[in-house]
């Protein structure tokens, strides 16, 4: 039971209703969620949709990376040193050596396909920063919920841990950790274990930022009538959490879930380019930008699909949550 002078914020929904038609003809009047008013709003913001239209592609890029590189490229561990110079180690060809063949050019002394090397890169850029973002907005929305309802002690421990957090270096911490990482643990080895360590330390060391979000809002949110409502009607505090504060918060979780996801990319990216991100010869693009130091002078273009990638992914995602964001805001015209 949600009650209010105003509308809650974003995702509660009004209860459709009809005025009875009066005799004269006139026609009815019927109300609109607040979804359906975002909605409207985000699809006149062309910047956004726009944004909104290149992140769906890259998600079905990464999804179906093994038809597309079937169809338009080579394997990405294909070795093709036969196109490669022996003396400068540079590609043959213009531009990198692209051509109808390989459409990003080739790898420089190895000879392995660009274009399908950035291509199954968004796989682990995406897997990564999605489930990253899920673990943190998962940590956050918990901890913000309870820290920001509660207060007290409970809101001073949590708010403490989330400090410590933020205060962590989380870029150290990476470093030495993928120094000590065994070949099998947990049941899991090779990518699969590295992939699942960096979800962790990104989602687990990063949830305080969407947390302090959250116990603000909440802290606001309790102290409103619908609450008190269902608190004097004998509610308990999990109704209340889950059936009258949660669905009021799901619009800042989902704006900025869309903030988060570009920067775990970043990140990412960054630790990649390290060297303690997914180890090779598995493609992704830090590591690649990483390996391209090396050649920029002989090859300057196997500097610039990878980065372009990253640029394109990172600005789609910021469009898409900003538009997210004027959307659900109730003060916007």
């Amino acid at each position: 039971m949600v009650m209010g002078p105003e509308p809650s914020t974003a995702t509660a929904e009004f209860v459709d209703e009809t005025l009875n038609a009066p005799s004269d003809g006139t026609v009815a009047v019927a109300g609109r969620s607040l979804g359906r008013i975002a909605w409207n709003r985000l699809k006149k913001d062309r910047v956004a949709m726009g944004g909104a239209v290149v992140v769906v592609f890259l998600v079905l890029v990464a999804v179906f990376a093994p038809l597309i590189v079937k169809l338009l490229g080579h394997p990405p561990l294909e070795y093709h040193q036969d196109l490669v110079s022996e003396d400068t180690s540079a590609p043959f060809g213009k531009f990198g050596g692209i051509s109808r063949h390989f459409l990003f050019g080739i790898e420089p002394l190895k000879g392995r396909d660009v274009f399908s090397r950035v291509v199954y890169g968004s796989r682990i850029s995406l897997i990564i920063a999605f489930f990253a973002t899920m673990l943190s907005v998962v940590a956050g929305t918990f901890f913000g919920i309870i820290a920001g309802y509660f207060g007290g002690w409970i809101d001073t421990v949590i708010s403490r841990v989330m400090d410590a957090l933020l205060a962590f270096p989380l870029l150290l911490f990476a470093l030495v950790l993928a120094g000590v990482i065994p070949d099998h643990a947990f049941g899991l080895s090779g990518d699969t274990l590295r992939i699942a360590i960096l979800i962790f330390i990104i989602g687990f060391f990063t949830w305080p930022y969407i947390g302090r979000i959250i116990r603000g809002q909440a802290l606001t949110l309790r102290e409103r009538e619908f609450v008190e409502a269902a608190r004097s009607l004998g509610a308990k505090p999990t109704y209340i959490i889950f059936r009258e504060i949660l669905p009021n918060l799901m619009a800042p979780i989902l704006i900025y879930s869309s903030l988060l996801i570009p920067t775990n990319i970043l990140f990412e990216a960054a630790l990649s380019y390290l060297g303690v991100g997914v180890p090779p010869p598995s493609p992704s693009w830090g590591s690649m930008l990483s390996d391209a130091t090396h050649y920029y002078r002989l090859d300057p273009w196997y500097m610039v699909f990878p980065g372009m990638a990253i640029f394109v992914t990172v600005l789609a995602f910021n469009l898409f949550g900003d538009g997210l964001r004027d959307a659900f805001d109730p003060r916007a015209r």
